[in-house]
């Protein structure tokens, strides 16, 4: 057992909420922290989607535990107070790296000196802001696949400043936590997860951004054709379009750059972000099922 067990999150989106129950589920004290008391009023409703998920996804589901969980997740909108006694700090905001910067540097100034810093950035290099933490020697990096409480891996990677007790320490963590801890040796960009899942992600955006076949044809085709559960316009409703956005916005690739500024987000814009609102590329039921493509996403109807 590590001594971790007060836990804050910083961010309290369709992730960094899923990062909050994994973490309360699992008997950890958590602090949720986000800008504003608007985007914790968001929380409750999080919680009663994650719950049915829960319930269908999990063997061993107990509501009771989950109801716990619930209860004892404390929200606050000031830094000082939801570090003040942290054991560690994840940090889960959108892919922006003077965003991270400015945040971390506040955070860095309030945490407790045994406090360990993680950031659970998708494809920024974490020691591309380590320093702004003003503690690089305990941030590194535990990066949460979507759906945690199923695609429950917990990829741990380093910086060359982060002291190696640390590494150590936060895989064990993992694994308190529910997840499978995978150690990444290497310093690279998209960890092992991203690193296979953003090119794939990539060519089926290219394929609809470049007028070839619509979501829906070119899901059924890599799903026909491999056997696969997912085709890639599925996956991004997963991920949700926020974290796509993010990532693509800033691409030389012009094809990748017009997915994110014409069609991802036309679907941030209307709120239709993906599986966590119900509706994306597909529609969804309260129970995550597919209930079909969404006929505006047709090559013929993009106008």
């Amino acid at each position: 057992m590590t001594t971790i067990q007060k836990v804050t999150v910083f961010g309290t989106g369709v992730l960094g909420s899923q990062i909050i129950m994994q973490a309360a589920y699992h008997g950890k004290d958590v602090t949720a922290y986000d800008v504003d008391d608007k985007a914790l009023a968001q929380l409750p409703a999080r919680w009663e989607w994650m719950r049915g998920y829960y319930q269908r996804d999990l063997p061993d589901f107990d509501a009771e535990r989950f109801d716990k969980a619930v209860s004892s997740i404390r929200t606050t909108t000031d830094v000082a107070d939801a570090v003040t006694d942290a054991d560690v700090v994840i940090e889960s905001i959108p892919e922006n790296l003077e965003l991270k910067k400015s945040v971390w540097a506040k955070i860095g100034e309030a945490v407790p000196e045994r406090t360990v810093l993680l950031t659970n950035t998708s494809s920024l290099l974490p020691s591309s802001f380590a320093d702004s933490t003003g503690h690089p020697e305990r941030f590194l990096a535990l990066h949460f696949a979507n759906l945690v409480w199923k695609n429950n891996t917990g990829e741990v990677m380093a910086t060359a400043k982060t002291a190696p007790e640390h590494f150590d320490a936060v895989l064990a963590f993992a694994g308190e936590i529910g997840l499978v801890p995978v150690p990444v040796r290497k310093e690279v960009p998209g960890y092992v997860l991203n690193s296979l899942l953003i090119p794939w992600l990539d060519a089926g955006a290219k394929l609809y951004q470049g007028g070839v076949s619509d979501p829906e044809d070119i899901d059924n085709v890599w799903k026909i054709a491999t056997g696969a559960p997912k085709g890639p316009f599925e996956v991004y409703d997963v991920v949700g379009f926020n974290v796509a956005y993010n990532i693509s916005r800033v691409s030389a690739d012009p094809l990748k750059k017009a997915f994110a500024e014409e069609t991802l987000k036309k679907g941030i814009d209307a709120g239709t972000t993906g599986l966590g609102v119900g509706e994306g590329f597909y529609r969804y039921d309260k129970d995550g099922n597919n209930l079909g493509a969404v006929e505006s996403w047709k090559q013929e109807n993009r106008g």
